[in-house]
């Protein structure tokens, strides 16, 4: 069993959620995160739901996905000839 951190609140493990970016020491993903926030859930909604999971895993989530997409290319538009 392999568990990759990425931050001290965020690890990536093959054998939970097929290896997604989830909080330690949860289930909870980093996608289910934003999931949850996009759908509408505020921040006490998320809690209240998922009490197990700590403020600051919630907190590093959010880093995490932010942190991410910054440096991702999410559409490369097409080179003009």
């Amino acid at each position: 069993m392999t568990t990759r951190a990425l931050d001290p609140w965020i690890v990536c493990e093959a054998s939970i959620l097929g290896g997604k970016p989830c909080i330690r020491g949860t289930r909870i993903s980093v996608e289910l995160v934003l999931e949850c926030l996009a759908s509408g859930m505020s921040r006490s909604d998320f809690f209240e739901a998922y009490p197990h999971v700590p403020a600051d895993g919630f907190d590093a989530a959010l880093r995490f996905a932010a942190k991410n997409l910054r440096t991702e290319i999410v559409w490369d538009a097409p080179r003009s000839a």
